[in-house]
């Protein structure tokens, strides 16, 4: 950005005549709504020793010790040119002036919340406080200006305005009354929740979002290292699982490869996959376990396996250790589950679905109500010291180890289909809630709700629905004593949860035990914070921050719909991973740092330095795709297409707007816009493309030529819908190189001339 500093050498050669007009350019001010923000382009913080000299904003603002001792000898140097009389008279506001580098509002007052606009080098004042300052210390300007370049040149030029009050005013003065100072500590609007989390008016809490990856095919999970080296694995739905370094940069090679035993598919939803990844550090070796679908024998089951690190590369796996710990039998294909956890117990912790269909149907009571099956469990297993015995053992502790025909492996039941767990690290000083584990159960018909993990409980699936009876005669046949949700919420606002954290990282002090998480279907990202007198957890929404709130450098506001996943880093912040296409072949997903716009922690407290890494193979640097974007409506805040006005596909006519051929459009049952069966305009009708020779190079050219910038992923078959025998079938054997502006450049038979059925109509995801 361009400072004051940067200007000298044009002010030395400017006449008095046009000096104003070049100094009220270099301090126009920033116009828009305002929001709390340093000269360092991030939040206001309370410092962690009180200020000594500009003591009123020791509470919250942009300045710590070290910042306002310097400010301190800038004020003293500049009043040792006075008297007793004129420090009196002039002390208080050169004191003033220099302090309000630490107001949080700096940014505004100095116009530096737009990083490509030059930045003034005073605050900007009130009119009668300027008025004030010019009839009894007009003379300090020059004195204030001193350490931005030549003092003796500035004598000279700031000498035109000194004398003349209209354009001293002119040149300090910020046309906005409400935000000059001094009226900026005394509006109550803007004071009233300084350094709280923001709330719009309907009381949704405002976030901002950092986006840390990109490119990534359904990721499914993420989870750090817990070494030292602060770097995260990513695990794909396909099998795959990559290393990202603390830099933000990823290992080409993948740390684990089971693509090829992975059973999954491109269906858009498929709750099958590679589903989670965990580390265990043991004997000074980490210890990977991975929960992922597999096929036998044309049999479908869960597979909890373990690898141990490759001896020759820390960043990967060495793929022949794999050791089977335990497989269970999938009766159908959905309600997976696919959680493992490491408690602070050192026991492993296994969530499994209830087996799949609606309403777990298997048995007289499902499968959830049935300890003797392990499916719509939370298991809790030993694996320490397995290396030459079984794969695991039972903890002597669990709950149903006495019990005839119960599983031993069993710690709790009567869940669904727990879909993201996390276990609480704790308040940072008092270590409050330590140890909690949290999961989000992904509800049936009516409701989806967030359970507290305990040791033996019942959380009532099938006979309960979060707190609503789902199977009314075994509701009413049930205990007393099963666990309620701390909280659920019907479909209207979601349909699928998906569990997250409990915040207990360093930079967002505000955040310190908000539990954060959201949901898949809808999109929506929730709270939850818990009032440890009544053990009652509040909800509130979060919503993207709008206008000011999210203007800092690397700061979105907005994210990708589905919400796959959350994650802590190894120093506790909070992430999401998400995607616009929810298909595993489709590398359209996202990883986005949550941030609190309105506080940090001061500048250092929360430094780390990542202990070296030993790389093999090349580092692929991250490049952020995602730009800022206005906020959309209510909370869930998404890319949409980028739009063409009319779009290529329109053509001014006589009586409108016409297609032009080789027009297209994708068509689906949901009406989605950026997926669907291909269909092209020709001879004033639509009609299909077969799906022979069509590549994700053509399917570009569709997707270009709707807005997108890009294609996810083609789809053969009519996966994604065939046409009926009403619409003719045009275009057959499409090769295009990629840069074509439509279909009808590439390489492709005659219009019409074919060898294919509707069963063959290809479908493309964009994005």
């Amino acid at each position: 950005y361009l400072r004051f500093i940067d200007v000298i050498c044009i002010l030395q050669h400017t006449s008095p005549h046009h000096l104003l007009p070049i100094l009220l350019l270099l301090l126009r001010t920033w116009w828009g709504s305002c929001h709390p923000q340093c000269l360092d382009y991030k939040p206001p913080f309370e410092p962690r020793q009180p200020l000594a000299f500009c003591k009123e904003y020791s509470k919250f603002g942009c300045c710590d010790v070290e910042k306002d001792e310097e400010i301190s000898g800038r004020f003293y140097n500049i009043m040792e040119n006075f008297d007793h009389s004129g420090y009196a008279a002039c002390g208080k506001y050169v004191r003033s002036i220099l302090c309000q580098e630490c107001s949080p509002y700096a940014a505004h007052l100095y116009d530096a919340e737009d990083a490509d606009t030059p930045m003034r080098a005073l605050p900007g004042l009130c009119g009668d406080y300027c008025s004030d300052y010019w009839r009894q210390c007009r003379y300090t300007l020059s004195l204030l200006l001193e350490d931005v370049g030549n003092s003796q040149q500035f004598a000279n030029l700031t000498a035109t305005i000194e004398e003349d009050h209209r354009r001293f005013c002119e040149f300090l003065v910020l046309k906005d009354k409400e935000y000059c100072y001094p009226s900026v500590l005394t509006n109550a609007e803007l004071n009233a929740n300084l350094g709280l989390l923001n709330e719009d008016p309907e009381g949704c809490l405002e976030l901002c979002l950092q986006e840390v990856a990109n490119g990534l095919r359904n990721p499914v999970a993420m989870i750090h290292a817990d070494d030292g080296t602060h770097r995260f694995f990513v695990a794909e739905q396909l099998g795959y699982v990559w290393v990202y370094l603390a830099n933000g940069s990823r290992i080409d090679r993948p740390f684990l490869n089971l693509t090829k035993a992975v059973l999954t598919s491109p269906w858009a939803g498929d709750e099958r996959g590679f589903l989670c990844i965990q580390h265990l550090v043991f004997k000074g070796k980490i210890h990977s376990y991975v929960y992922y679908s597999v096929s036998v024998k044309k049999e479908e089951r869960i597979r909890i396996s373990e690898f141990t690190v490759s001896a020759h590369d820390d960043n990967q796996l060495d793929h022949s250790s794999e050791r089977t710990i335990l497989e269970v039998v999938e009766p159908a294909s959905n309600h997976n589950g696919g959680q493992l956890l490491f408690g602070h117990d050192g026991y492993l912790y296994i969530f499994i679905g209830d087996g799949g269909r609606a309403g777990d149907p298997f048995g007289k009571f499902g499968n959830s109500q049935n300890k003797s099956t392990l499916l719509g469990k939370v298991l809790r297993v030993d694996v320490d010291f397995n290396d030459n015995s079984a794969p695991y053992s039972i903890p002597s502790d669990n709950p149903f180890l006495g019990e005839k025909e119960a599983r031993p492996e069993v710690y709790a039941y009567g869940v669904r289909n727990m879909w993201r767990c996390s276990i609480d690290r704790g308040d940072p000083v008092t270590t409050e809630g330590r140890g909690r584990m949290l999961c989000g159960d992904v509800g049936q018909n009516k409701y989806e709700e967030v359970d507290l993990i305990v040791k033996g409980g019942n959380y009532g699936w099938r006979a309960k629905e979060g707190f609503s009876c789902y199977d009314r005669k075994l509701c009413q046949n049930s205990s007393l004593d099963d666990v309620l949700p701390i909280f659920a919420y019907p479909h209207k606002l979601g349909k699928s949860v998906t569990g997250g954290y409990i915040y207990r990282g360093c930079q967002m002090p505000n955040l310190n035990g908000l539990y954060i998480f959201g949901d898949f279907m809808s999109g929506r990202l929730m709270s939850l914070r818990e009032n440890v007198t009544t053990g009652e957890w509040q909800y509130n929404e979060i919503c993207m921050g709008r206008d000011q709130t999210c203007r800092f450098p690397k700061l979105i506001n907005s994210y990708y719909k589905y919400i796959i996943s959350f994650a802590e880093d190894e120093a506790g912040e909070l992430y999401f991973l998400a995607t616009g296409v929810p298909s595993a072949t489709a590398r359209g997903g996202v990883i986005y740092k949550i941030v609190d716009p309105s506080r940090r922690a001061p500048p250092g407290k929360c430094s780390i330095k990542p202990s070296p890494v030993k790389i093999k193979g090349k580092l692929i640097h991250f490049h952020p795709k995602e730009g800022k974007r206005n906020a959309g409506e209510g909370n869930q805040v998404f890319k949409r297409p980028r739009g063409r006005g009319r779009g290529q596909g329109y053509k001014k006519a006589r009586g409108g707007w016409r297609l032009w051929v080789g027009s297209v459009r994708l068509v689906s049952a949901e009406g989605l816009p950026d997926r669907g069966r291909v269909e092209i305009f020709i001879r004033g009708q639509w009609g299909t493309v077969c799906d022979d020779l069509f590549t994700i190079k053509s399917g570009s050219v569709v997707c270009r030529q709707l807005g997108f910038s890009t294609a996810l992923a083609v789809m053969k078959r009519a996966v994604l819908g065939e046409a009926d025998d009403s619409v003719r079938i045009f275009l057959d054997d499409v090769e295009c190189e990629g840069g074509e502006r439509s279909l009808l450049e590439c390489k492709r038979s005659r219009v019409g001339k074919h060898n294919c059925s509707h069963a063959e109509d290809v479908g493309v995801i964009c994005g």
